[in-house]
C-alpha cells in the first residue's frame, strides 16, 4: 500500500482529501504547514508528497526544492488553482512530477496519482525543455467495479499460456486488453501480431495466415511469411474472429491443434509456437447454434473468456479515460491543453457513449485540435454530443428502438437472424442492441 504525505493548510479540505485517498486504499499522513511537513519527511519515508502551492509559512516552490534535495526519489504533486498554472509549470521544471488543479475532479486526482506512482520519473528542467511528453500508457486502470474485475482477470490469465476469448462491443478496447495480456506474459519479448479477421478477403485468408511461396498462385511474386510464422514465440491476436468463413475456420482449427502451418505452394510444414487471443462483438454461442461457427473451434479459442465492459458499465472511469485521451491528444497534436471546463465534464458524464472508448477518444482528440485556450470548452465539442445527452427525447428514441426489437423477436419466435432482416440491420448490430437494452 502506497504512503502519501498531504500538505494543506485548509484543515477541512485536507481532512476531506485524506478520507478520499484512504477510501481508495492509500496510507495518508497530513500536515497543515510546511515546517511540520519537513519534520515528517525527515522521520518517515513516503512514496508520494502532495502539497499545496501556497502555504502560510512556506512558498510551495521553495518547499519543493528542499524536498528534492533531501529526498530526491520521492515524487511530488502540486495542488494549485487555475490562476497558478504558470507557476505550476515553473515548479515542474524544478522537479515536480505533476500538478492537480483546484477545484478537484476526483477521477483526475486518482489518475494523476496512479500515473505518478507507476512512472516515478525524475523530471528536470533539461527533460522538460527537450520533451514535455509523459510515457505513453496503453492500458488505463479504472476504478469501477467492472474495471477492477477486468484487471483481475488479466492478472489471472496473463502468466498462463491458455487461449483467451475477449468479448465486448465495438470500441471497448479489446485489442488493448490483448496487448496487456501479452505484455504481462512470459512471451512479452516476442512479437504481438494483431489481425482484423473482418478485413481479410476470404480468398486471401490462407495466404495471410500461413504464408505462400513465390509463384504458388497468380500474383505471388515473392515469398510471404504468414501471421502464424510471424508471431512464432509470441502472441497472435485475431480480432472479430466471427467474420472468418467456415473453410477458414477449419484451417485455423487445424493449425491450432497441430501447431504446424504449411505455406501455399510448399510441401514442408513449419512448427509454430503461438499463443492465441481472439476477440468478438458477436454472440459466438448463437453463431455455433446457427451453424455459422464451428463448435470445436469455439471451445479451442475459449479456454478462458474476458468481458471487455461497455463504457456505460464503468461510469466512474469516464473522466479517467477522458484525461488519458486528452494527454494522448496533446502529445499527438503538440498541444498543452490542461483539462476540461465544468460544462464539458457534465456533458461527458451525461452523454451515452454508444461508440464506447473509441467514440470518447475521437471526440476529445477533435476538441483538443479545436481548442485555442488552456481548457476544452463546450464550443469545441461536436453538436451531436451536446444535443444528444441523456435527455427525454434521447430516452424516448431508445425506448422506441427497444420496443421495435422486442416486437421483431416475437414475430420471428426469437430467431435473431430473421429479426435482424425484419429490422433491416445486421446481425452484429442486433446483438449490440440486445446487450444495450439487456434483452439477452
Amino acid at each position: 500500500m502506497y504512503s502519501i504525505l498531504v500538505i494543506e493548510d485548509d484543515i477541512a479540505f485536507c481532512n476531506l482529501l485524506e478520507k478520499f485517498l484512504v477510501k481508495n486504499s492509500y496510507l495518508v499522513t497530513t500536515s497543515y504547514s510546511g515546517q511540520e511537513a519537513k519534520q515528517k519527511v525527515q522521520k518517515e519515508d513516503f512514496d508520494l508528497i502532495i502539497t499545496d502551492l501556497r502555504l502560510p509559512d512556506y512558498d510551495g516552490i521553495d518547499l519543493l526544492t528542499e524536498f528534492k534535495l533531501q529526498k530526491p526519489s520521492i515524487p511530488i504533486l502540486l495542488m494549485t488553482g487555475y490562476s497558478d498554472v504558470a507557476t505550476a509549470v515553473k515548479a515542474m521544471k524544478k522537479g515536480a512530477a505533476d500538478y492537480i488543479s483546484k477545484p478537484f475532479n476526483p477521477e483526475e486526482v486518482l489518475l494523476v496519482i496512479k500515473n505518478t506512482l507507476q512512472n516515478p520519473v525524475e523530471i528536470t528542467s533539461k527533460t522538460i525543455t527537450k520533451n514535455n511528453k509523459k510515457p505513453e500508457i496503453e492500458y488505463v486502470l479504472g476504478i469501477s467495479k467492472a474495471s477492477k474485475k477486468l484487471s483481475e482477470h488479466i492478472d489471472l490469465v496473463s502468466p498462463t499460456d491458455i487461449s483467451v476469448l475477449i468479448i465486448g462491443e465495438s470500441g471497448t478496447g479489446k485489442e488493448v486488453i490483448a496487448k496487456k495480456i501479452h505484455q504481462k506474459s512470459s512471451r512479452n519479448s516476442n512479437p504481438f501480431i494483431a489481425v482484423d479477421c473482418g478485413a481479410i478477403p476470404k480468398e486471401l485468408a490462407t495466404s495471410e495466415f500461413f504464408g505462400h511461396q513465390k509463384g504458388s498462385f497468380t500474383g505471388a511474386i515473392n515469398d510471404k511469411i504468414g501471421y502464424f510464422e510471424a508471431a512464432d514465440g509470441g502472441t497472435l491476436f485475431l480480432d472479430e474472429i466471427g467474420n472468418l468463413t467456415y473453410d477458414n475456420q477449419i484451417q485455423l482449427l487445424r493449425a491450432l491443434q497441430e501447431r504446424k502451418v504449411k505455406p501455399i505452394g510448399s510441401n514442408k510444414e513449419i512448427d509454430v509456437n503461438v499463443r492465441i487471443i481472439t476477440a468478438t462483438n458477436e454472440d459466438l454461442q448463437d453463431a455455433v447454434r446457427n451453424g455459422n461457427f464451428r463448435e470445436d473451434l469455439y471451445h479451442r479459442i475459449n479456454e478462458f473468456s474476458i468481458i471487455s465492459p461497455a463504457l456505460r458499465d464503468r461510469n466512474e472511469d469516464l473522466m479517467i479515460f477522458a484525461h488519458f485521451f486528452l494527454e494522448k491528444a496533446n502529445q499527438q497534436l503538440n498541444k498543452t491543453i490542461i483539462g476540461f471546463s465544468k460544462d464539458v465534464i457534465s456533458i461527458i458524464q451525461e452523454y451515452t457513449w454508444r461508440g464506447n472508448l473509441r467514440e470518447l477518444q475521437n471526440c476529445i482528440k477533435r476538441a483538443t485540435l479545436l481548442t485555442q485556450g488552456n481548457w476544452i470548452e463546450k464550443s469545441s465539442l461536436p453538436n451531436e454530443i451536446i444535443e444528444n445527452r441523456n435527455n427525454f427525447s434521447d430516452l424516448s428514441l431508445m425506448e422506441n428502438e427497444k420496443n421495435a426489437i422486442i416486437s421483431a423477436l416475437r414475430k420471428t419466435d426469437n430467431n435473431k437472424s430473421k429479426a435482424s432482416e425484419l429490422l433491416k440491420i445486421t446481425r452484429k448490430t442486433l446483438y449490440n442492441k440486445l446487450k444495450l437494452y439487456n434483452l439477452e
